[in-house]
């Protein structure tokens, strides 16, 4: 008999040592639980996996005084905040509101200079994705080899930022040659799947932009603060697959600090301990007990 596995995948830029990073995923949701539903889940009761790509990319981890952005427990009391509380928190701002416009004129002229841009000076890894087949195919196989593993188990695939990408042309590949995968369902965090350029290419991989078949369930988290969350809402550019599975798109409140005391609204510890994502976890769980 299976069991109830998360399965994380992590985002852009290099990142502390496999293990550790593990760990303080683990930790940030188990906080999250906590603090949101007075959840205390025991860490030897968390089937959880971790698929960590930062290596194939960057030669030695990020240890010390060069990890500035470390997992810290919050140690406040209370659920965290959430846009149920400051329904202008769940609003598009302005930035994301020109990039929607400019989006369009992208995508229709075939062309995708601002996306260019962003790639390569802000999400640096992304762009070593297309340009470099060999990292992008060894990422991937991780993530096949993960899933392979939980063959027998309900999944729930926690893919923060770039980790989304994967996750989906993962997902998309093997429904095309037919390789076998457990029951999934992904929550992206801070997802860039909105961008033009992802789209284009996107579209140009796997043809028509929809749910994988193997989802029963997607939810995709975003900060409106999150610059890489730009653009459209993923419902509006993926279309249901063929169970009827949508995508289900829900603004959260990303608190995440870093020791200095300055925001991150992208940062994958403070995602996963949104309301929102605890909400899908303990239902996930439920479901799957």
């Amino acid at each position: 008999m299976g069991r109830a596995r998360i399965i994380g995948i992590h985002g852009l830029a290099n990142k502390p040592p496999r293990d550790e990073k593990a760990a303080w995923w683990r930790a940030a949701i188990r906080e999250g639980l906590d603090r949101n539903l007075g959840l205390q889940v025991a860490e030897a009761d968390l089937a959880f996996t971790f698929v960590y790509w930062a290596d194939l990319r960057y030669p030695q981890p990020l240890s010390g005084d060069g990890n500035r952005e470390p997992y810290r427990p919050d140690h406040g009391l209370g659920p965290f905040p959430s846009p149920a509380g400051d329904a202008g928190s769940a609003e598009p701002t302005l930035t994301d509101r020109i990039y929607r416009g400019l989006s369009h004129l992208q995508e229709a002229a075939g062309l995708t200079p601002l996306d260019d841009l962003i790639l390569e000076y802000r999400l640096d890894d992304l762009w070593g994705y297309y340009e470099d087949a060999a990292f992008r195919d060894a990422a991937r196989e991780r993530l096949r080899v993960a899933l392979a593993e939980a063959a027998e188990d309900d999944v729930l695939i926690a893919a923060h930022s770039m980790g989304g990408l994967i996750a989906y042309d993962v997902l998309r590949a093997a429904e095309a040659d037919g390789t076998p995968l457990p029951r999934c369902a992904l929550a992206t965090l801070g997802s860039p799947l909105g961008l033009a350029e992802l789209k284009l290419k996107l579209a140009d991989e796997h043809g028509d932009l929809r749910v994988p078949a193997a989802l029963t369930a997607w939810t995709n988290l975003m900060d409106r603060q999150d610059i890489a969350t730009v653009g459209d809402d993923l419902a509006g550019l993926y279309a249901p697959n063929a169970a009827g599975v949508r995508v289900r798109d829900v603004p959260v409140i990303n608190a995440y600090r870093r020791p200095d005391g300055a925001e991150n609204r992208h940062k994958s510890y403070g995602y996963l301990r949104t309301p929102e994502f605890s909400k899908i976890l303990a239902g996930f769980l439920d479901a799957a007990g």
